[in-house]
């Protein structure tokens, strides 16, 4: 039995969420896990309610439960960054989700802006620190509002969190056919913190000689997921690159409507999300393409262990692109909400 905490959130989070759950009780009875999905009000209108966004207790509470599916946080009449940091980030930091999956994969049928690169090119995943670097808030601002104001942002690393980021690469890498790991840097000008990144990355190395080891600076990893895409397999890199590079990822896989993120603790409980925002435009007309929810859900079976239920989401939405029967991943697809969850359940309960 697995407990899942959902929480769909703001906008169009719980419409995506519900097509989500939807293909994943069909994975369920297709394949005969069980599992208890409990939902939680987290998010804007709470907030607005209650002048409450994340107390102290649903902390403990969610750590209880196997996994977390979040929708979509971000409300138009609640400030910016009052329920990004008190939900989204403090659920990461707090749980210590400290690795961000990011798998880059183009699906069959999927339009990408990369002239002559196809799905055998474009299939890799970025392995993201997820509670260090710019993200931890460290700084300050002196003589605020004056011509001589000065403001500071550090970029912390510990030994603690490089490794542990690094290990769990080298050993997602091992798992995949290329076995190839890319450090992604830049190391030629951030002295200190990158060449913390360099040296573990090359000692933990040592134990995993069965993975390939590569290196590049992350302007010319830009340039070569848009040139040579195909050159990737596993990405390892820093909390602030990787929040970059991941959504220039997501665009050459075809847009935020097909991209899916883990927030990842090996040792507790992790969540899954689509990477989208909340669109508050489109709140309550079901015209969002869902597919992005659904990835998310297919990573928390995956995560789960349920290898099976999560291949058959999979190949369900492999089988349905390529199919063209979802001609676009934009709202200008002419298709509903729930009518593509349906296809995608139907698929996977044909499957």
């Amino acid at each position: 039995m697995h407990r899942i905490a959902v929480i769909p959130a703001d906008g169009i989070g719980p419409e995506v969420t519900r097509e989500a759950m939807k293909v994943l009780a069909v994975a369920a009875q297709k394949t005969g896990f069980r599992y208890e999905a409990v939902e939680f009000d987290f998010g804007g209108e709470r907030y607005l309610r209650t002048g409450e966004v994340l107390p102290d207790s649903a902390l403990a509470e969610l750590a209880q439960f196997d996994a977390i599916y979040l929708g979509a946080v971000g409300h138009p009449d609640v400030a910016p960054g009052v329920l990004e940091h008190g939900l989204l980030l403090k659920l990461r930091f707090e749980l210590d989700q400290y690795i961000n999956l990011r798998p880059v994969k183009l699906y069959p049928g999927v339009y990408t802006p990369i002239k002559d690169k196809g799905p055998e090119d474009i299939d890799f995943v970025v392995v993201r620190e997820n509670t260090e670097c710019l993200y931890c808030g460290i700084g300050g601002q002196l003589h605020k509002g004056t011509p001589h104001e000065v403001a500071t942002q550090v970029m912390l690393y510990t030994r603690h969190g490089v490794e542990r980021c690094i290990r769990y690469a080298y050993e997602l890498a091992r798992t995949r056919p290329e076995k190839k790991l890319t450090l992604v840097d830049k190391a030629n000008v951030l002295t200190y913190g990158h060449e913390l990144w360099g040296r573990v990355f090359a000692e933990v190395g040592q134990e995993y000689p069965d993975v390939q080891q590569d290196h590049a600076y992350v302007d010319a990893c830009c340039m070569w997921f848009v040139k040579n895409p195909e050159w990737f397999d596993t990405i390892v890199t820093c909390n602030m690159f990787g929040d970059i590079i991941t959504d220039l990822g997501a665009m050459i896989q075809g847009g935020m409507g097909i991209a899916a993120s883990g927030n990842i603790n090996p040792q507790g409980v992790s969540m899954f999300e689509p990477i989208h925002g909340s669109a508050p435009k489109y709140t309550g007309q079901n015209v969002i393409n869902p597919l992005a929810a659904i990835c998310a859900a297919q990573m928390l079976l995956e995560y789960l262990g349920e290898k099976e239920a999560a291949r058959m989401v999979d190949q369900a939405i492999s089988d349905t692109l390529a199919a063209g029967r979802i001609p676009d991943l934009s709202v200008r697809s002419g298709l509903k909400t729930d009518q593509i969850g349906d296809m995608i359940a139907q698929a996977v309960a044909d499957g």
